[in-house]
């Protein structure tokens, strides 16, 4: 070939898209590295319960972890029944508290998992709230008590109005003041005002971001499979204030915006029926869950779960009132209020209520509220027996029988049209 004869110059490949569900598990895998990483630099490490406001922490400069989403990772790995039946056997935990419970305090008698899945550094102090429910209280007095570290605790207190009122967010505000000053004396470190602003400020844009991340499910076709909701919830839990996140689910929104210009999802089949999805996912058998709905045509477009870890707000009363406002919070015609909002706008075609044993606090009154949903919404209703976390409780027959069922029914639902 001469210098005249020149090969035609190939275009550069483009670079493969990378799914927005695998940079959101990096992100998470992140947060775990770098706490390991401080707790090797011999700084304090701390485990925090979700909705404990994130916000604090992170001005602090604190690296936290979280038990529940652990226990929901190892769970949905299939490595949640060893560390189970420690807590029972060994410890004496009784196996009607949350399954969350009795992994996370396995894993603090054990300081390891014992199928080597995912581990977390052991604490320096431990951070709870009561929001989130009635076990998180002695779950976290139990911790400290097991491993000698300190233990801070916000109480935020049930709702029984429709709105958030004053004496709520004044008990809120005096809780956050104190639990500052806590932090200060535990960690040393002081606290920086300015620097609390910019974290709220990032907070509130990684919630305004996750909102609209999981509005998406509202197009028809959905752009994406609802079950990935209960991945990317991890980072609105755990990693809220931190910049990363924001990058991460503008990724999400970027990416869902493509596929409904191409009409393309993550949820392979073709959508045949739209479903509310309520309750935490049955992380041992996601799997058992979710290929019987996909062999339906079965997709989840509404969930209140995944949109509650989320504070939009101005100021520290509304901070306080976000803390407030989440879903174990709400009595029942709010929570009522807020599923049929989410039905209505993700267009569902009916409900699939988990009541899960581990979580009775957010199970008990959903029978009354799936009756309601029904007759407000005229959509079948359908409930199914099952644990976030312990295999033992739950039946694969049971699931699929009462998920044929609420198929037949939006079947001729639809044919009734």
């Amino acid at each position: 070939m001469t210098t005249e004869e020149k090969a035609p110059e190939q275009a550069p490949e483009k670079p493969k898209h990378v799914p927005a569900i695998k940079v959101l598990a990096q992100l998470s895998e992140k947060m775990y590295e770098q706490a390991y990483e401080a707790k090797e630099r011999g700084e304090m490490v701390g485990w925090c319960s979700s909705n404990f406001p994130p916000e604090i922490a992170e001005t602090f400069g604190l690296h936290v972890v979280y038990p529940e989403s652990q226990a929901a990772a190892i769970s949905a790995k299939g490595g949640s029944l060893p560390l189970i039946e420690h807590a029972e056997g060994e410890l004496g935990f009784s196996n009607d508290i949350c399954a969350y419970a009795r992994i996370n305090l396995a894993y603090a008698d054990l300081g390891a998992c014992p199928n080597g899945e995912r581990d977390m550094p052991l604490p320096d102090f431990v951070l709870g709230a009561t929001s989130i429910c009635e076990t998180m209280m002695p779950w976290y007095e139990d911790l400290s008590y097991m491993l000698d570290v300190p233990m801070l605790f916000f109480d935020i207190p049930f709702n029984d109005q429709h709105d958030v009122d004053d004496k709520r967010i004044k008990y809120l505000k005096a809780q956050y003041e104190y639990l500052v000053e806590q932090l200060e004396k535990i960690t040393g470190k002081t606290w920086d005002e300015e620097r609390f602003q910019e974290v709220c400020d990032t907070s509130v844009a990684v919630s305004k971001a996750w909102l609209e991340a999981t509005s998406y499910v509202q197009y028809d076709p959905s752009p994406m499979n609802g079950f990935d909701l209960f991945n990317h919830m991890a980072i609105a839990t755990t990693a809220r204030p931190k910049k990363e996140s924001l990058d991460a689910f503008t990724y999400l929104i970027d990416e869902c915006r493509q596929y409904v210009k191409i009409n393309k999802s993550t949820f392979k089949p073709d959508e045949q029926y739209r479903i509310l999805y309520e309750g935490i996912a049955v992380w041992p058998y996601l799997r058992a869950t979710s290929m019987p709905m996909w062999a339906n045509g079965v997709n989840v477009t509404g969930c209140v779960y995944c949109p509650a870890f989320s504070g939009v707000y101005e100021d520290v009363d509304g901070w306080m009132k976000a803390c407030i406002d989440v879903p174990n919070c709400q009595n029942l015609e709010r929570a009522t209020e807020a599923r049929e909002k989410l039905c209505k706008d993700g267009k569902c075609d009916g409900a699939l209520i988990h009541i899960n044993r581990s979580c009775k606090m957010w199970s008990g009154f959903m029978p009354e509220m799936g009756r309601r949903i029904s007759r407000d919404l005229n959509i079948p209703v359908v409930l199914f027996d099952g644990d976030q976390s312990d295999p033992r409780n739950f039946s694969e027959a049971q699931y699929e029988t009462r998920l044929q069922g609420l198929v037949e029914i939006m079947q001729n639902n639809k044919k009734g049209e």
